[in-house]
């Protein structure tokens, strides 16, 4: 393992975008998230880019679209164009029985309407368990609102719960250029990228050479813009893009960030599940005494969680498997852990859930805006992507500081890692599902794509 010098070096090569300190914008609550979206959206004058896994059949995903085209009968010349998970869009919620799929809401909104709002199935690969669309990033004009979260109630605070997560706006024409220009170049230019919001979709199987050509130009994908030096009062931004375990720049982003730190890191992923790499570079700060603060959601906290009073099934089996990944990481660890090196902290607030994701690096001189996961799933199988933030001037610290505060205001630090739950505390249908897990090692799989 370089010095830390070394790293910074590294991050200090990469092209960036200047961005005024007044031209951005943190947003600290979920409850701010969908006005935010509707603002923007309402005053939207030439173009509207939405990239998210899935806009919902929900109250507030038929809001969101409801808006989309009363902003195109305002404006018939604003040009909108909605992008999602291709796979995701045509199922019904995981647990939720048969159900339909959110194309069936864009279809017949469109049969209702004169307007025609443009929205695109983006096939990532051929099937969803081995990767989606995890790109993340608004734009409405020079405008971009970009956060972790999809659109749905949940997400967008809809009847008093909400999922927690990071939401960010950034002004800049080249940075909102530079994500437009991406999705017209790879998803617009494929003809794997189909129409949602019209009849006779054609089936993954159908489009399967034209799907894994389209994996391979994401995989040598990236972000085109003109790059800039930040002046007084600026900051910079790098967006960065990564698919495959191969070459691939986020990843590589990523490792070079945790490696860059000299004094102490905060970290946010709602799944404990760290790559292998990313757990070694860790634990090898802690080893060179950088202080570690690692923010997860209680299992209870957890979006795939079932409450003991429901009805119990597999996919309620997810929020306990990463309970024991943090138990064996706290309990490698118990040593940083009583010395105040290793803070991990878990978030929990009534029934509502936890999907922050991101990196502060020595109190946000450096930071990372992301939707990626920070897990083996993100790393190799998913589309992703990520803003990377350098603010030399520390114009932004205020910002960052209270935004760390927030995370943490609901969150209490693991003081041994005996505090975390183990298997023979949980229910007995969780016991049994993890012991038939383990007895066929299936456990080694569910590692990779969750």
């Amino acid at each position: 393992m370089h010095l830390p010098a070394h790293y910074r070096q590294q991050l200090d090569r990469l092209p960036k975008i200047a961005v005024g300190a007044d031209h951005f914008d943190v947003l600290y609550s979920a409850k701010d998230f969908k006005p935010r979206i509707l603002d923007l959206i309402a005053t939207a004058r030439q173009r509207i880019y939405l990239v998210a896994l899935y806009l919902q059949d929900d109250e507030a995903g038929r809001e969101i679209l409801d808006a989309l085209y009363a902003a195109k009968a305002r404006n018939p010349d604003l040009d909108i164009k909605v992008f999602v998970d291709f796979h995701r869009a045509q199922r019904g919620l995981i647990g939720k029985g048969k159900q339909g799929g959110n194309h069936q809401l864009y279809q017949a909104r469109a049969a209702e309407h004169a307007e025609h709002i443009e929205i695109y199935g983006v096939p990532v690969k051929g099937r969803e368990l081995l990767g989606v669309l995890h790109l993340k990033g608004f734009v409405f004009d020079d405008t971009v609102l970009y956060s972790g979260a999809s659109l749905n109630d949940v997400y967008l605070y809809q009847q008093e719960r909400y999922r927690y997560d990071r939401y960010h706006q950034i002004e800049s024409q080249e940075l909102a250029t530079a994500m437009v220009r991406y999705v017209d170049d790879y998803f617009l230019a494929s003809d794997a990228v189909q129409r949602l919001d019209k009849p006779a979709i054609p089936t993954a199987k159908q489009l399967k050479g034209s799907i894994r050509r389209f994996k391979g130009q994401l995989a040598r994908s990236h972000y085109y813009f003109n790059s800039s030096l930040p002046l007084e009062h600026e900051f910079a931004v790098t967006p960065l893009v990564g698919l495959g375990k191969r070459n691939n720049q986020l990843n590589r982003m990523i490792r070079n960030l945790v490696r860059s730190c000299e004094r102490e890191i905060f970290i946010c992923t709602p799944y404990f599940n760290l790559p292998k790499e990313l757990a070694r570079d860790i634990e090898g700060l802690l080893r060179h005494g950088r202080k570690v603060t690692i923010v997860v959601g209680d299992k209870t906290a957890n979006d795939f969680y079932i409450p003991p009073e429901e009805k119990f099934s597999t996919i309620g089996g997810l929020p306990y498997l990463y309970e024991a990944n943090l138990r064996k990481f706290a309990q490698r660890n118990q040593h940083h852990i009583d010395s105040g090196l290793l803070n991990l902290m878990l978030w929990r607030h009534e029934r509502h859930s936890y999907h922050l994701k991101g990196i502060f690096v020595d109190g946000g001189e450096w930071v990372l805006l992301t939707g990626n996961n920070l897990n083996p799933r993100a790393w190799s199988l998913d589309l992703e992507n990520g803003l990377l933030l350098k603010d030399a001037q520390h114009l932004l610290s205020e910002r960052f500081e209270r935004e760390r505060e927030c995370i943490l205001q609901h969150t209490k630090r693991v003081a041994s890692f005996s505090q975390v739950e183990q298997i023979s505390d949980y229910p007995e249908q969780v016991r049994r599902l993890m012991a038939r897990i383990h007895r066929v090692k299936a456990h080694l799989l569910l590692k990779r794509i969750i």
